[in-house]
């Protein structure tokens, strides 16, 4: 699968947010180490606390279905800054996958590539 692919599918995702606070949808599409791909959005509530991005949306899926290694993660939001993942979603993946691609999106269908440790050089773990 291409880059541009699975940043479509994240696109996709992004379409199925629950945004009626931000207004700000976002989607990802999480690629496992065997080529399965899960998808997520956001999905916001009234509770502050309890609303979830796509990534961690995309990964929870990915590990209720036994998966735990992953290879990227595309992000896409129709913003004019790059989206990329926030604090809890990077210390949340990588618990799995420190060393996983980051495809970031913004407006235009443009993207940029990190290392999940570029973004998150010190992560928290036992």
């Amino acid at each position: 699968m291409t880059d541009r692919e699975l940043m479509s599918m994240a696109k996709a995702a992004s379409m199925n947010a629950y945004v009626p606070y931000s207004r700000f949808a976002v989607g990802a599409a999480l690629e496992c180490d065997d080529g399965t791909v899960f998808t997520g959005c956001n999905i916001e509530n009234a509770a502050l606390g309890d609303t979830i991005c796509a990534e961690r949306t995309a990964c929870v899926k990915a590990v209720s279905e036994g998966r735990l290694r992953f290879r990227r993660i595309a992000i896409y939001a129709d913003s004019e800054n790059w989206c990329t993942p926030c604090g809890s979603c990077r210390q949340f993946l990588a618990e799995f996958s420190p060393e996983m691609e980051v495809l970031c999106a913004k407006a235009g269908d443009r993207y940029v590539s990190y290392k999940l440790s570029e973004l998150l050089p010190h992560t928290f773990n036992y």
